[in-house]
């Protein structure tokens, strides 16, 4: 089984996952821009019971389009968001791809709101796109 490691910037916050996620997707919303400074965000999903977080976390809660409440887990020394949880899909967490610091990571099976991607961004060969709406911000 594969087993994987990602932490923040000084490695205090850390997640290890076993096996393979249930989702790979990159964001292009104005919130996930926002929240990485980039241009997209890219996450992984694994369900929790694959899932062990060490470290210190500080939170930071929002609303989703869908309303529903998303919790960022980010280490209060270094200020890396490494994970989060969303209401509306409670059995997963997600983290951040980049967190794993690997470039063999899979690539991203979705694009979501591509409506708010820059044009001059690419996509990766063969990621399929799922169309939402940007909220009204």
């Amino acid at each position: 089984m594969t087993a994987r490691r990602a932490a923040c910037c000084c490695g205090q916050l850390t997640a290890t996952v076993e096996g393979e996620p249930v989702r790979r997707s990159m964001c292009h919303c104005l919130e996930c821009q926002k929240r990485t400074g980039s241009i997209f965000g890219v996450q992984a999903r694994w369900l929790r019971r694959q899932v062990k977080i060490e470290g210190r976390s500080t939170q930071y809660e929002r609303r989703g389009d869908s309303g529903g409440k998303i919790v960022f887990y980010f280490c209060p020394i270094c200020g890396s968001t490494v994970y989060w949880v969303a209401e509306v899909a409670p059995q997963t967490i997600a983290i951040a791809v980049g967190n794993f610091a690997d470039p063999a990571f899979p690539p991203p099976m979705v694009s979501v709101y591509e409506s708010c991607r820059h044009p001059w961004a690419t996509l990766a060969e063969g990621v399929q796109m799922e169309h939402f709406l940007p909220d009204n911000n």
